[in-house]
């Protein structure tokens, strides 16, 4: 399954490992909040790369596997993100996901004859097949996107809302829409200099912000 070949999804051994997912899944949404490092230790079981990462994960949130999800450190998953993690989801360091977002790497046949349940000559099956989804370090994904199977998002990229990404996404690139394509290359200009701004209590604008601002007074 995991290597991106036809496969079963009726598969009892699959079954086994899917029921086994999920449970884990339901066991770490159903946790109260008040019990901290019981819920932790549940989404660790989950999610065994997540040991020692630091990840932080807001319930409720969907997996089929979790098993199949590798984590960098730091990350951070909003409310009612679904990962469909029948081919490897991989996230790098400091990936932070807004609020219901889907990472999907199932694949099923676009033809219907191929892709419904049907008997084959040794019995009836489910075939499918999925693709890998990788997002790299100090990626943005915002509220409402959804990443399909077979897509590798660059370095420091930033998803908009609401975009369905189908492609692979440049690093330092800001990419939007449905399909969603490359909006800009994030540069100097959206330097906001946070500490600054931070202790001078000022609103936050980037460089950019400023000098639109000071083209507008002018």
């Amino acid at each position: 399954m995991v290597s991106g070949k036809l496969y079963n999804a009726a598969d009892a051994g699959i079954d086994v490992q899917h029921i086994k997912g999920m449970s884990l899944c339901e066991k770490f949404n159903k946790i109260p909040l008040k019990k901290a490092k019981k819920k932790q230790r549940a989404l660790e079981k989950l999610i065994p790369s997540a040991v020692g990462k630091q990840l932080v994960v807001f319930a409720p949130f969907y997996c089929e596997y979790g098993q199949n999800i590798t984590v960098g450190k730091g990350c951070f998953v909003n409310y009612n993100c679904i990962f469909l993690d029948c081919a490897p989801i991989t996230l790098g360091d400091f990936v932070w996901l807004g609020a219901n977002i889907t990472l999907a790497t199932p694949m099923h046949p676009f033809l219907s004859d191929e892709r419904i349940f049907r008997e084959y000559p040794d019995g009836y099956h489910d075939l499918e097949y999925t693709k890998p989804i990788t997002i790299k370090d100090n990626c943005w994904i915002c509220s409402g996107a959804t990443i399909c199977g077979g897509v590798t998002v660059g370095e420091n990229s930033i998803v908009a809302a609401g975009a369905v990404v189908t492609r692979n996404v440049p690093p330092d690139s800001i990419v939007a829409g449905v399909p969603a394509k490359v909006i800009r290359t994030l540069d100097e200009n959206d330097r906001i200099n946070v500490w600054d701004t931070y202790i001078k209590n000022e609103m936050p604008l980037s460089v950019r912000d400023r000098s639109k601002g000071e083209q507008n007074e002018g």
